[in-house]
């Protein structure tokens, strides 16, 4: 990845001026943030489970070396395998590796998140091994040859008008020759599609959403159960997650599954929640003959020993893009990297450096949306702040924002210089009208702030 110095700003104006895309992210954005209020509306105990998510995520943290061990030791005794993988790198070779065990040439994959970020289907298609990616949304970006745009909804950005035109694509070497305009028949079309994936594929791919340290299983949730198929059909399943996935127990993982499609989608549960444990059993009728879990670092041991370690409590919902004023107006392409939103601009500086990452922490408003909504109840404003103070010291006292902020400073120890040309720059605004796009400041209307102060304490 280059620096997001350039990249957001970039890719920010042309994103404003993507008619499509502006329309997707205006359905998208009532939909999740209306769907959400409502299902945490209609359960009261909704702020008392988030206190109880944090409390047990905190204790598995501080305790992450012990749980990580006790979930390899469960895995080892229901007949897996565990691999560990400080780098993407390492990570991809690992995975690489088993499927070249296996003579594996064609692979299914589940959405995940962390395959993403290690760039794994790269990795297998420079191996030679075909890759698919079976929730329809991956499946639609895979085709267009993008990255996510939503950590939920990755095709998000798409209209129902450019999707058709990839099946229309890809779609005829399967026999399917007809341009389709309806959802109905698009998912249909796929569906047939996937189905031969599915059947035809060697190893199935997986993410989770969480793993259980007490059984040694992964849990997956899913609406278009997809995750089940590529997690049992294949006579190989591979489970690639990070290490801050763990939970204690079964009981833990309820609490939960019961904030998880809430603050995502707006659903009590999602339709499928899928537990993975071992490879099949001579008792069972269907489920994988091998079982391998890949454990990701890619820096989060660092992010645990520092001031950032709240991140870690992070459960990928997608609640803080949905109700963030940024990613509203741009989408998550414009954040250069895997994760968009205010959990990736403190994400993506961590993992991959501030100095190429620099402008995602100041791609924020600061309002709190983000933090009054997440279910982990994680302080993303100030984790902004505190990577915003960490650029600035890393400029030195030469930096654009340090000179800028040294000229402020001339004015603001000199009050009257100071409130005249505020005087002259409101009425300037006020003269211009709005200025840019995607946001525009609203006419000031009225007199200044000081200018009510002082008639006010007159008064008094």
């Amino acid at each position: 990845m280059k620096s997001t110095a350039h990249i957001f700003k970039y890719k920010t104006k042309i994103a404003l001026k993507n008619v499509n895309l502006q329309n997707a992210l205006a359905r998208s954005k009532s939909h999740f943030i209306d769907k959400r209020r409502a299902a945490v509306n209609a359960l009261p105990e909704f702020n008392r489970l988030r206190q109880r998510a944090c409390e047990i995520k905190e204790h598995t943290l501080a305790h992450l070396d012990f749980y990580l061990e006790y979930f390899e030791t469960q895995v080892h005794n229901s007949g897996g395998y565990v691999h560990w993988a400080d780098t993407p790198q390492a990570a991809c070779e690992q995975i690489v590796s088993i499927c070249q065990a296996t003579k594996a040439q064609r692979v299914t994959k589940g959405k995940s998140m962390i395959s993403e970020e290690i760039a794994l289907n790269t990795a297998l298609e420079l191996n030679g091994i075909e890759v698919t990616e079976t929730d329809l949304g991956e499946y639609i970006i895979q085709l267009a040859k993008e990255p996510p745009s939503h950590i939920i909804a990755p095709a998000v950005h798409k209209t129902r008008e450019e999707i058709a035109n990839l099946f229309y694509e890809h779609h005829q070497k399967y026999g399917f020759t007809k341009r389709l305009s309806q959802i109905p028949e698009l998912v249909s079309e796929a569906r047939k599609v996937l189905r031969k994936k599915f059947i035809s594929a060697d190893v199935g791919i997986t993410g989770a959403n969480f793993l259980i340290a007490e059984t040694g299983s992964a849990v997956i949730v899913t609406n278009e159960g997809n995750g089940d198929l590529t997690n049992t059909l294949p006579r190989v399943h591979i489970v690639v997650a990070s290490i801050e996935k763990v939970l204690p127990s079964l009981e833990d993982v309820a609490t939960f599954l019961r904030l998880l499609a809430r603050s995502a989608t707006g659903q009590e549960l999602t339709s499928y929640t899928s537990f993975s444990t071992g490879p099949r059993r001579p008792e069972d009728l269907d489920g994988p003959e091998e079982f391998h879990v890949v454990l990701v670092d890619n820096g989060r041991s660092e992010m645990l020993g520092n001031e950032f370690h709240e991140m870690l409590r992070c459960i990928r919902c997608g609640a803080c893009l949905n109700h963030c004023p940024i990613y509203s107006a741009v989408g998550g392409h414009a954040y250069g990297w895997v994760y968009p939103g205010p959990m990736g601009s403190v994400l993506t500086p961590l993992m991959l450096g501030l100095d190429k990452a620099s402008s995602l922490p100041h791609a924020s408003t600061l309002c709190g949306r983000c933090e009054e909504v997440c279910p982990m109840q994680i302080p993303l404003p100030k984790l902004l702040r505190q990577l915003r103070v960490k650029h600035y010291q890393s400029q030195g006292k030469a930096s654009f924002v340090g000179l800028g902020l040294k000229f402020w400073a001339v004015f603001a120890k000199r009050p009257r210089i100071y409130h005249f040309m505020t005087a002259i720059i409101i009425r300037l605004f006020a003269r211009l009208g709005n200025l840019g796009i995607g946001r525009n400041l609203p006419r000031p209307q009225g007199e200044t702030f000081m200018a009510a102060w002082k008639k006010r304490q007159a008064k008094s």
